[in-house]
């Protein structure tokens, strides 16, 4: 006789959790897609997504995620004030293993050049 065995909750499988802008222009948005996995057996559902600050706009996948499928999370940053180094939190909430994950994107602003 077979154990009821419990799925596996869903799970996030970044292909990257951090990613590094280099230098940008002030007033100038740049967008990364943070690509992910459901590896868990469960739908993942996304509930929320929040930014460090204003300056930074996260969108994302809100259909549930199956087992295997993919989805993103692109987070757009635009800087106003600067030159300066920058580093940005995007906290995810999701019915994953691990309920809160928290992506990271830096860089630095330059002034824009004059042509």
């Amino acid at each position: 006789m077979a154990v009821n065995a419990q799925a596996k909750p869903a799970e996030f499988k970044f292909e990257s959790e951090t990613h590094d802008f280099g230098k940008i222009a002030l007033n100038k948005p740049v967008t990364f897609d943070f690509k992910y996995t459901n590896v868990g057996e469960e739908p993942l559902i996304i509930s929320k997504a929040e930014a460090s600050c204003g300056c930074t706009v996260p969108k994302y996948t809100t259909t549930p995620i199956k087992k295997g499928e993919s989805g993103v999370i692109s987070v757009t940053f635009n800087a106003a004030a600067g030159p300066s180094p920058f580093s940005k939190a995007v906290t995810i909430s999701s019915n994953a293993k691990t309920p809160i994950k928290v992506l990271y994107i830096k860089g630095e602003t330059v002034a824009a050049t004059s042509k």
